[in-house]
Formats: C-alpha cells, structure tokens, sequence
C-alpha cells in the first residue's frame, strides 16, 4: 500500500492504495465521486474522463498513484458550490445532450478541455474532439450543439442529422 495526496475539486484528498489501483476506483471507492463512470475498463469509450492538472484523462487507464501530488477535477467539481450548473452542464440539458447520462460526465469533462483549449470549435472540430467518447443513446447531434452553445455559438443553424 502507498499513501497517496491530491487536490480533487479543490480540496484535499489522500488516501493508501494498492500499486495497480486506477484513478478512477479511487475517486469512486475511497472518495465517494461517483459520477465518473468506468464503462470499459480499456479507455475506448470516455465516460471516466477527469481532468489531471488541467489535462483530459481516462481515469481508468492511470494509476491513483501517478495522480499523486496532482490537481484533479471531476464531474462533481463543475457546478458552482450551490448547485448552480456550469454552462456546460446547462446547455447540455438545454439541447437535450443527454439521455441516459452515463456517458454525460465524461462529455461534459472533454467538452470543457476542449473549449479551454479552443473556445469557439466548429463542428467538425467539436466531433473530431469527442472521438474518444462513446454515447450509446444521442446520435451525438445534441452533444455537439450543447458543446456549441456552450461556447457562445449560435446552434439554430446546425441541421438535424
């Protein structure tokens, strides 16, 4: 077992893990921060998708222990403190981007490291961007439009697929 220490959403987080345990289990399992999903375990579909030192990662292929030390934000970590959604989370309920949400945290996560990484994406820069992101319900065309609207873009112009 090692001790591990991170900065989760702003706070401090520790904890004694196992050398092979993933982020994504301590996040979940020791501290309670379940809205980052593992849906594959091999880091094809997305849903565990935190931010590590202002970076996307699958949290399901790293290891709790190289996070030590780390700033780490989660889905959780997005409203404001009174559970005010952030524009993200808003325009995604607002453009229907979410169906069953298991998918949603780790959209919501890769949306907002793509918008701070290019504020006004087009389309095709917006679904390139979520490749790695797998949605089983939407079709993605809502997605697409929440990330769009999100970043201030006028979406009444995107055709429905």
């Amino acid at each position: 077992m090692a001790k591990v220490s991170m900065t989760v959403n702003g706070k401090p987080a520790s904890g004694d893990v196992e050398g092979r345990t993933l982020l994504a289990s301590f996040l979940r399992d020791e501290l309670g921060l379940t809205g980052t999903h593992v849906g594959c375990d091999t880091s094809q579909c997305g849903a565990c998708v935190v931010h590590v030192n202002g970076k996307a990662v699958k949290s399901c292929t790293m290891l709790a222990a190289e996070a030590d030390g780390a700033e780490v934000a989660t889905i959780e970590g997005q409203a404001a403190p009174d559970g005010t959604l952030n524009a993200i989370q808003q325009a995604f309920q607002d453009h229907h981007g979410l169906q069953c949400g298991f998918c949603t945290p780790g959209m919501v996560m890769s949306a907002a490291a793509l918008l701070k990484e290019n504020p006004k994406p087009t389309e095709a820069e917006v679904r390139a961007y979520l490749e790695g992101n797998i949605c089983r319900c939407t079709g993605y065309h809502n997605i697409v439009k929440a990330i769009l609207a999100a970043s201030g873009q006028d979406v009444t112009a995107i055709a429905a697929e």
